[in-house]
């Protein structure tokens, strides 16, 4: 099963039509609104907890994408920007160090300059980064949406909805033991889903909740919230 989720995750990349709005209604349709070739906004910030949907819009834009947390310093920025994109896409901007703060303050003012955009993502608003004081007030000039973590009910609609599309056939208890044992953002649900429905038809088998109990028990590092 660890090999099965693992093939699925590169097939279903993150896309505006597989990201589950839920509450987010308002944020997604102001990044529409913003991606709009006419729209003169340098900058879009969203925020929220893990498991909102941050980093999921942010490579769904299909936009140069830097990560911050892996790349504190934004080393990469440099070449992503040598490609001329019209937008590029920097996350987990609450984690960069002195460096890349600086760099990514004279990164929004040459993409303000050159009428380009740059979409960032945070745990916090601008105001609640502990960040350098100019480059909060970059950021916090722009566009700024919060998005809402979907509630277990829009998780479990969301899936069985998927269930539904793929003709499978699962309990509702089935879910919600789904929900309690394995990653809780929707990529990782939706892939997980996937890879039963495949470890199903392969080992033609029911998938009923003894064979979910059992599929999790042997991918132990799936077994958490």
């Amino acid at each position: 099963m660890r090999q099965l989720l693992l093939d699925l995750l590169p097939e279903a990349p993150p896309s505006l039509d597989n990201f589950v709005v839920g509450g987010n209604g308002e944020a997604v349709t102001g990044l529409a609104a913003w991606l709009a070739p006419d729209n003169h906004e340098t900058s879009l910030l969203f925020w929220g907890e893990a498991a909102s949907g941050k980093t999921h819009l942010l490579r769904a834009c299909g936009m140069p994408y830097c990560d911050a947390a892996a790349d504190p310093d934004l080393t990469a920025v440099a070449p992503l920007e040598d490609d001329d994109s019209d937008c590029l896409a920097v996350d987990h901007i609450e984690a960069l160090s002195l460096g890349g703060q600086i760099a990514l303050f004279n990164l929004f003012n040459r993409r303000r300059a050159a009428g380009k955009h740059l979409l960032t993502a945070a745990s916090q608003p601008p105001i609640g980064l502990r960040l350098r004081e100019d480059l909060r007030t970059r950021l916090g000039s722009g566009l700024i949406y919060r998005l809402q973590p979907l509630t277990d009910d829009e998780k479990i609609a969301a899936l069985s909805a998927q269930a539904l599309a793929r003709g499978m056939r699962l309990p509702k208890e089935a879910f919600t033991y789904l929900l309690a044992r394995a990653p809780r953002d929707m990529r990782s649900l939706s892939a997980l889903l996937a890879a039963l429905d495949r470890f199903s038809l392969e080992h033609q088998r029911p998938i009923t909740l003894p064979l979910l109990r059992e599929v999790l028990h042997a991918a132990p590092e799936t077994e958490r919230c």
